[in-house]
């Protein structure tokens, strides 16, 4: 085993004690829970290493990183998350690897995704952003949705061919009510995920928590944790 390989297996072992310990103290099952590592500023040979190890999840935020990673990894058994803001231009491509995007936040974004997943003959998952940081009207400072903002969105996602709706991610906001309170954050992403599963059922996915709040997220009841420097380690500096 490689330096790197152990070095990783290593912190992923870690990532999951602590997944597993806050899943016991919330009284959840171990797998109710699915682990994303987020793998943006790492190489394509960490993400082998991943998948050697038993990863299935990998996401990442800018695409003109993504996408070359993805086409080196293609033929691993991975699922692939898109996380960070995505802008219209970037569809065509972000398509073309991602099987889940989970910042869908405005209806533009809506209908571009649907156009390009029609054109490939593909489906796409879509996870609404709730901006906890934003009034009814606004976005937030990171992307996302305001709360009041989710039914009608959610219901233009679930009517899109080649979109399917999958649920709702946050990110713990670092203005307003709920800046420094990553749990509060995270129970009332899980009431806004009750609220839109009485529409749409299946929409049951919740993403939220990364390596320094994923024991709130899982407290909270996240089906999903983004985890990115707590397994491979400090980010090198983006160019």
């Amino acid at each position: 085993m490689t330096d790197r390989k152990q070095e990783i297996a290593a912190n992923l072992a870690k990532v999951e004690r602590r997944i597993a310990a806050a899943c016991e103290a919330a009284g959840r099952r171990r797998d109710e829970v699915t682990l994303i590592v987020v793998t943006k500023t790492y190489p394509a040979s960490d993400v082998r290493i991943l998948s050697e190890l038993g990863v299935r999840d990998v996401a990442e935020n800018r695409d003109q990183d993504a996408a070359p990673k993805a086409a080196a990894c293609s033929d691993l058994p991975l699922t692939w998350h898109f996380v960070g803001q995505l802008q219209t231009n970037k569809v065509r491509s972000v398509a073309g690897y991602a099987d889940l995007v989970q910042s869908v936040d405005r209806s533009r974004l809506v209908a571009a995704l649907s156009r390009e997943a029609v054109r490939r003959e593909r489906e796409l998952g879509c996870l609404i952003q709730v901006a906890l940081d934003a009034g009814e009207a606004e976005r937030g400072e990171r992307g996302g949705v305001a709360p009041g903002g989710i039914e009608a969105l959610a219901g233009l996602v679930a009517g899109s061919p080649g979109l399917r709706l999958d649920g709702l991610m946050t990110v713990a906001p670092l203005t307003g009510e709920y800046a420094g309170r990553q749990q509060a954050a995270f129970e009332r992403l899980m009431d806004l995920s009750t609220h839109l599963r009485r529409a749409h059922p299946a929409a049951n996915m919740v993403s939220a928590g990364m390596s320094a709040d994923l024991e709130q997220a899982v407290a909270a009841g996240a089906t999903h944790v983004r985890v990115g420097t707590a397994v491979l380690g400090v980010r090198p500096g983006l160019g």
